[in-house]
């Protein structure tokens, strides 16, 4: 079988237009990496110390630990190899945690931060992915439900000892949220922070206009652009099937944003969704949160939701704007 698979880190969901670069250029300092199975950086557009820029990779290097699935030290790893048994872990994964039980209760389960069973076999960044047998998804789907987590002082257990955790749709944005306190509270008044996409902005650019973001275009080569948003002391967030799947012979594409009730990539008239709001981890949870849901739902719900705005574009390629949206550009 041949298979066609998404450079991921070649594709990033939202992407800095060239005017927010070329002041980065000019503004001093850059720190980039390879975390969270993606290429991040944070760009500091003040005069500021390498001191501040190193509190920033230490911060990012430190999460990338504490929130990994696979690394032996990290809390998530010792949460889902527990076998039901309660673990002492930091007030930061109780707190990411947290976020990711109420986006279950929110989603009425289409989120689920307990979808590591699931997620476990499909392996996107193999040579040649493979499509999960039914029997193994169906065995893996009865391991997933938010509300096997019990959350006690500082403690976290999986009451079903075959569940896993896995919150790669909230750990960059709560993540991006972080570096931006922590840079603030350094006296940084302009910067911007991508992790793998996931994007993050403080205050304005330096001579006070807005930072535009733009939007990728599924499936595009080098990353064109469908359309921007400018913003301002926001988050961008973008959860699309272009980002990562694989494709068989047939024709059939693969994607990363799974369905609790599946176990297999969700299918929908949806090409990715954006969100943009004022943090980071809000953008991360809702625009994977609006793809699960669907369309028609996802848009009931943003326009309840304060200070939220939504990009969706649909399979036609079609553009839809949450409600609000059209008046703040």
């Amino acid at each position: 079988m041949k298979y066609k698979k998404c450079a991921a880190l070649l594709t990033a969901a939202a992407l800095l237009l060239p005017g927010c670069a070329g002041l980065s250029e000019k503004r001093n300092l850059t720190y980039t990496d390879i975390l969270y199975d993606t290429t991040i950086s944070v760009k500091i557009l003040d005069p500021a110390s390498q001191d501040v820029l190193d509190g920033c990779e230490e911060l990012c290097r430190k999460y990338d630990t504490m929130f990994s699935a696979t690394q032996e030290d990290g809390e998530i790893y010792q949460i889902n190899h527990a076998q039901g048994a309660a673990v002492p872990v930091s007030a930061e994964t109780i707190d990411l945690i947290k976020r990711g039980i109420y986006y279950g209760d929110l989603s009425n389960g289409a989120f689920d931060i307990t979808i590591g069973a699931v997620s476990s076999l499909w392996d996107f960044k193999a040579e040649t992915p493979q499509v999960p047998s039914s029997e193994a998804l169906a065995q893996a789907r009865t391991h997933v439900d938010y509300k096997k987590i019990v959350l006690k002082d500082n403690t976290v257990m999986l009451t079903d000892p075959g569940a896993a955790l896995d919150v790669g749709a909230i750990a960059k944005g709560y993540i991006a949220d972080r570096v931006k306190e922590y840079l603030e509270d350094q006296g940084v008044r302009h910067a911007v922070i991508d992790l793998g996409g996931n994007i993050q902005t403080i205050g304005t650019k330096p001579d006070g206009s807005s930072y535009n973001i733009a939007i990728q275009r599924p499936f595009a080569k080098n990353g064109e652009a469908v359309t921007s948003v400018k913003i301002e002391d926001q988050s961008v967030v973008s959860t699309g099937i272009y980002q990562r799947y694989f494709e068989t012979e047939d024709g059939t594409i693969y994607h990363h944003i799974l369905d609790p009730a599946t176990g297999a990539p969700c299918r929908n008239n949806l090409y990715s969704v954006t969100i943009i709001t004022d943090s980071s981890l809000t953008a991360d949870a809702l625009s994977t949160t609006c793809f699960l849901l669907g369309y028609e739902e996802s848009m009931n719900l943003i326009d309840q939701l304060e200070n939220v705005d939504a990009v969706f574009i649909t399979s036609d390629g079609a553009l839809h704007y949450s409600s609000n949206f059209q008046k703040k550009q």
